[in-house]
C-alpha cells in the first residue's frame, strides 16, 4: 500500500502575486502529483503542525491559525475543534504516550490546550507562562511539545522565542527550565540577536525538542543555535556541538524514531531563510552524526522530518520553499516530490 505524505504550509502564492494563502496537500508515494485539502478548511488557511493518530492513521490533525481541525478519513473531510479560547493559532500537537486520546496543543500567545476525549473538547492548562525574556515582532509561541515515553506524566514546552518549560504533573504545573540555556548564551558562539535587544535571543529560540525512551529524563532540543541536551530533565543544559558533524548549525527540527530509540533525525540549516538545508541522523543518542539526505539539493531551510511509523525505512523532510524529499529505503536512494509552485513556509510533513 502506497504511503501517503501530507504538507502544510503558511502561504502559497501565484506568480507575481504577494503570497495570501496558505494549504494542507496530500500525495500518495506513488502518484504524480499534489492534491489541495480544502473540504471543511477555511479557504485561506495556514498549517503549521500536523500529528497522525498513532493507532489510527485516518485520524489526522492540523493546527491552524483558526485553531485545531480534525479528520477522521485521511484529509477528504475536515472538521474545527473549537478551543476555549479565540485567536490561538495552533503550533503543536502531543499524543499522550500510553494513552491516545489524551491530546495536548500548544499555540500562540503561548498555551498548551487539553483534550481528553481525541479533540472533542479542551480545557486551557492555566498555569503556562512564557517568561519573557525576549521581546521580539510577533507572540511567543509553543513550537513544540514532548513528553517522556517512560514518565508519561513529564512534559516539555520549547518556546520560539523563550526557552522551554516543563510540567512534572501531566501539565497541571509548569515551570521555566531555561536558566541553563540562558548561561550558554554567554558564549560567544553562541550569542545572537536578530529583532530583540538581547543577544539571549538565538539561545532561546527554540524550535523543537524531543525524549528518548533509552535514555529517560534527557532531552534533546533543537534551537537556532544548534542542538542541545539536557540529562536531568532540563535543569541543566549541555551544547552537543553539532558543528563537529555539519558546517550547517540552524536546527530546526529533532526527532526520536519509532522503531529504535537510540536513532535521532535533525534538520540543519544555515538560517530560518536561507538556500540550504540538511538532514542528519544520529544512531547512538547524539554522540555522533552523519548526513542522510543524499543525491537531492534542499533549495531552502531544511523545517521538518516526518518518520514513519510502521516501516524504518521511510523518511520523509520538507523545506520552508516547498521541497519534500523521501526514501523509502532507509537512505540508500532519496526521490523529491516538489509541492506545487508558489508554495511558501512549508513548516511541517507528516506520513502515514
Amino acid at each position: 500500500m502506497a504511503t501517503r505524505i501530507y504538507a502544510g504550509a503558511a502561504h502559497w502564492s501565484v506568480g507575481e502575486q504577494i503570497p495570501d494563502r496558505g494549504g494542507l496537500l496530500r500525495r500518495a508515494s506513488n502518484d504524480d502529483g499534489w492534491q489541495h485539502l480544502d473540504d471543511g478548511l477555511p479557504g485561506d488557511v495556514e498549517v503549521r503542525a500536523l500529528a497522525i493518530h498513532p493507532r489510527d492513521s485516518q485520524v489526522i490533525y492540523a493546527g491552524t491559525q483558526y485553531g485545531p481541525y480534525r479528520s477522521v478519513d485521511g484529509g477528504d473531510h475536515w472538521t474545527a475543534l473549537g478551543l476555549p479560547d479565540a485567536g490561538m493559532v495552533v503550533w503543536s500537537f502531543l499524543f499522550h504516550p500510553r494513552d491516545a486520546s489524551v491530546l495536548y496543543a500548544g499555540t500562540a500567545p503561548a498555551a498548551v490546550y487539553r483534550s481528553d476525549n481525541g479533540g472533542d473538547t479542551w480545557r486551557r492548562l492555566r498555569s503556562v507562562r512564557a517568561p519573557g525574556r525576549v521581546k521580539m515582532s510577533f507572540p511567543t509561541r509553543v513550537t513544540r511539545l514532548a513528553a517522556d515515553p517512560s514518565h508519561p506524566h513529564e512534559l516539555y514546552a520549547g518556546l520560539e522565542v523563550d526557552g522551554v518549560l516543563r510540567s512534572l504533573d501531566g501539565g497541571e504545573t509548569w515551570e521555566d527550565v531555561s536558566h541553563d540555556l540562558v548561561k550558554l548564551a554567554e558564549r560567544p558562539h553562541l550569542k545572537s540577536r536578530i529583532v530583540s535587544d538581547t543577544e539571549i535571543e538565538g539561545m532561546m529560540d527554540s524550535h523543537a525538542l524531543c525524549v528518548s525512551s533509552a535514555q529517560p529524563g534527557t532531552v534533546f532540543l533543537a534551537a537556532r543555535m544548534g542542538i542541545f541536551r539536557s540529562t536531568d530533565r532540563g535543569m541543566t543544559w549541555e551544547d552537543m556541538e553539532i558543528r563537529r558533524f555539519s558546517p550547517l548549525t540552524y536546527a530546526r527540527d529533532v526527532r526520536v524514531s519509532p522503531h529504535d530509540a537510540r536513532t535521532l533525525y535533525a534538520c540543519l540549516s544555515p538560517a530560518a531563510r536561507s538556500e540550504d538545508g540538511s538532514l542528519y541522523r544520529s544512531d547512538d543518542l547524539g554522540q555522533s552524526w552523519r548526513r542522510v539526505d543524499r543525491g537531492v539539493k534542499a533549495q531552502s531551510t531544511m523545517m521538518s522530518v516526518a518518520l514513519h511509523a510502521k516501516d524504518p525505512d521511510q523518511v520523509y523532510c520538507a523545506t520552508r520553499g516547498g521541497q519534500v524529499f523521501g526514501t523509502q529505503d532507509g537512505g540508500r536512494s532519496w526521490h523529491e516530490y516538489p509541492l506545487p509552485a508558489g508554495i511558501q513556509d512549508v513548516y511541517t510533513v507528516a506520513c502515514a
